[in-house]
């Protein structure tokens, strides 16, 4: 382990000698900036000594005869804002600095705050003024393009790697963005699947990104999940887009597609105002949380005694959609619980919709995937645990799919 060198206290007394407000350190033409620039060009003579086998003024003793030939300007970009930099050259041109390393303009880690303020939705020329706001940094849309299309190749990578041979659960479903495409723009389909692996964890499966959405397409979703590894799906909780269920069963013929109650629920209630919308939730609640089917139908036919009237087209889309709803009662209440509450789907699209609300349309596909892969990669840092109660599931899991689980 590298011994952390103290700086001494009368030093750091006599560098301070002169302070009376915060700018003389922190501020343009502060300590801080000051001390940053001499270091690392007194590093950079230091590489240069290292080099060439001499300090300078020194006799010449490396083979070549090769010396010191004054110095390069360069300018650093960073949290310090612009900092000037003066590089040591050779006669030979052969001097190559660690520090900083030729045609690097902006200090390690710049980068990464380029991107992570891109992956939090904000726009290339938000970033530009943010930089130039908060560090000083001017900062060309250009080279915030060009950082942020550094991550094209990681997306490429991330969208084809290996995939577990078990999810006990996938989550589809879709959201949509307005893309500029052959000069005019179009409102095209983002395809999202999200699967709870066998450690009760989350995890972003892939993005596909298609003209509308379709079951035809998500057939070739499906498809590929197969083919990057993805054996057995137990459930795939999807939304009521007709052929989908078709279209994952074609795949994975022995997957229990449950249409997505939070899904079904939140469109019964796009027809129901504020003032009745608490009522109407808690009647339909009553439906889904019922011991057995039976009972279940039974709920719904008293919702429909009760607001059928009112509200006609919820219980209809209930009962057309019934066949895709009632897998959910033949799983005990650990699985339902985890189909249910976890609702991962939901939170993932609503961090997605906040952070593309302010754009009224994107300049390409690519743009659209950098970001949101940007963007998930963000959300999944804070999926550091398995899913509440994931163990009592699992154990049910185990008993209900004994023969599908791998050894």
């Amino acid at each position: 382990m590298t011994e952390t060198k103290s700086i001494p206290t009368d030093l750091i007394d006599a560098l301070l000698s002169g302070y009376k407000k915060p700018e003389d350190v922190i501020g343009e033409n502060g300590l801080l900036k000051q001390l940053t620039k001499a270091i690392v060009e007194r590093a950079l003579e230091a590489e240069m000594a290292e080099h060439l086998g001499h300090s300078k003024h020194n006799p010449v003793i490396n083979p070549s005869g090769n010396t010191r030939n004054g110095k390069s300007k360069k300018t650093l970009k960073g949290e310090f804002g612009e900092l000037p930099i003066e590089i040591p050259r050779d006669r030979l041109g052969s001097f190559e600095p660690q520090l900083i390393p030729k045609h690097q303009t902006r200090w390690t880690g710049f980068d990464d705050k380029i991107i992570s303020l891109y992956a939090r939705g904000m726009t290339v020329r938000e970033i530009q003024s943010h930089l130039t706001e908060m560090y000083g940094a001017e900062v060309s849309p250009t080279l915030i393009s060009s950082v942020t299309d550094a991550v094209n190749d990681e997306v490429k990578a991330w969208q084809s790697r290996p995939l577990d041979p078990i999810f006990p659960i996938v989550y589809l479903d879709c959201i949509h963005v307005k893309v500029r495409d052959t000069g005019a723009v179009r409102v095209k389909a983002i395809y999202l699947a999200i699967g709870i692996n066998m450690a009760g964890e989350k995890e972003v499966l892939g993005l596909w990104i298609a003209q509308t959405e379709g079951a035809k397409f998500w057939l070739q979703v499906v498809t590929e999940l197969k083919n990057r590894g993805i054996q057995d799906i137990f459930i795939a909780c999807v939304d009521g887009l007709k052929g989908f269920p078709e279209a994952i069963e074609a795949v994975y013929p022995k997957a229990a597609v449950q249409l997505c109650i939070v899904h079904l629920v939140r469109n019964s209630l796009n027809f129901v105002g504020w003032k009745r919308r608490a009522e109407v939730a808690t009647d339909l609640k009553a439906i889904y949380q019922s011991a057995t089917v039976d009972e279940a139908e039974q709920k719904l036919t008293e919702f429909e005694v009760k607001w059928n009237e009112a509200y006609p087209p919820i219980a209809q889309s209930w009962r057309r959609n019934w066949d895709r709803i009632i897998p959910f009662f033949d799983y005990p209440p650990e699985i339902r619980r985890i189909i249910y509450t976890t609702n991962a789907i939901e939170s993932v699209n609503m961090s997605l919709r906040k952070i593309t609300k302010n754009r009224a349309s994107f300049p390409n596909d690519e743009a659209v995937m950098k970001l949101f892969y940007l963007a998930l990669m963000n959300i999944s840092k804070k999926w550091t645990m398995p899913l509440r109660d994931w163990k009592a599931a699992l154990n049910r899991f185990t008993i209900q799919f004994e023969d599908r689980m791998l050894s």
